[in-house]
């Protein structure tokens, strides 16, 4: 009757371990361009348009702001352990650019973590040019200083 007790309680014991130690694996994710090699290396300069390049390889992540000729498609592959921060963990970025005729002129790949940015703020206040001033001054401020005649407001800030 003991050993019984015993076994049950190693049994649901263990059983709850591996339900608490189960959410502590690790998580891959991928976020952006999933590209195919073989489309990619068909991408040629000189003999594909804007046109055959977004059949071929879908829209592109984003376009450049200042140039609508540059094509950026972006993919980025992540880890996360449980609950953590997701850390990036391979990143490629390619760059496909286009003349004005729309005719494609080169094809960039770069690949490598050194692309990844990362910001991180420092200190809980942004800075703000201008006057410091209270909440009272701000609102009782202009007391006395509006006036239905023109030019006549108060002394100048």
């Amino acid at each position: 009757m003991k050993t019984r007790k015993t076994t049950i309680a190693i049994l649901s014991i263990s059983l709850a371990s591996l339900m608490f130690t189960s959410g502590c694996t690790r998580l891959r994710a991928q976020q952006g361009y999933v590209g195919d090699e073989e489309l990619i290396t068909a991408i040629a300069p000189g003999v594909d348009n804007r046109e055959s390049v977004e059949r071929t390889l879908g829209r592109p992540t984003f376009v450049s702001q200042w140039d609508d000729g540059i094509w950026y498609y972006v993919a980025r592959r992540t880890k996360q352990l449980a609950f953590l921060e997701s850390k990036p963990s391979a990143q490629e970025v390619m760059v496909v650019r286009f003349d004005t005729a729309g005719n494609v002129t080169t094809v960039d790949r770069r690949k490598g973590l050194e692309q990844v940015a990362s910001f991180e703020p420092t200190g809980d206040k942004t800075p703000v040019f201008g006057r410091d001033t209270s909440l009272f001054e701000d609102i009782f401020g202009n007391i006395g200083r509006v006036s239905s005649v023109p030019g006549a407001g108060g002394p100048p800030r």
